[in-house]
């Protein structure tokens, strides 16, 4: 990258997210939308409206939001998300060992965003059952797994994917030697029920 290619990156550069940042550190603190209001002067309408992207704080607001989440602007800046990311994930990157045999993990989505995404590959059974908070897509790119949702069994081959709604119970076992299996999902972190009451 030359110098004027370097220069056009850094004025492109996106404005920082920080309403996702206020968000993590309200709910890990167990704090509703009108107890930060309460705390910190900051009217409920606005402080939905910066969680949801909508507005953004001056720097004196964001720093009246943090000492109600007893934080500080600066760390509440440096939790934010990038507006817009682009992240190369290569074919051997990131992947981790797995009990097993040839068994992996491998993630393709670096980072806390709104979208979670693993590749397992190999022999895969946990032996545990999941119930995730959010919806989640499993897609067989090779071989075949087997499914239990809902009390029903699903037998799933290269090509096929599986839909399955948050709040669902689920388990799942790789059942051909070569699997890879990719798992889409709305990240934990996400409230993604429609509630809208924060």
């Amino acid at each position: 990258m030359d110098a004027k290619d370097a220069k056009d990156a850094k004025e492109r550069k996106e404005p920082l997210r920080v309403g996702a940042a206020v968000r993590r550190r309200r709910r890990a603190l167990g704090l509703t939308l009108a107890a930060v209001s309460a705390r910190s002067g900051v009217s409920v309408p606005f402080l939905s409206q910066v969680e949801n992207e909508r507005a953004r704080p001056s720097m004196r607001s964001l720093q009246r939001v943090a000492d109600a989440l007893d934080t500080t602007a600066g760390l509440l800046l440096a939790a934010s998300d990038a507006a817009r990311t682009v992240d190369l994930v290569r074919a051997g990157d990131d992947a981790r060992p797995q009990p097993g045999p040839g068994s992996r993990i491998r993630s393709l989505v670096r980072g806390q965003h709104q979208l979670h995404a693993l590749e397992f590959s190999g022999e895969q059974d946990t032996g545990r059952e999941y119930k995730h908070r959010n919806d989640e897509l499993l897609y067989v790119a090779d071989g075949a797994v087997e499914v239990e949702a809902e009390g029903r069994a699903y037998r799933l081959g290269r090509g096929d994917s599986l839909f399955l709604s948050g709040g669902v119970r689920h388990r799942w076992r790789a059942t051909a030697p070569d699997t890879r299996i990719l798992v889409v999902a709305v990240a934990e972190h996400v409230d993604a029920s429609g509630d809208p009451r924060g």
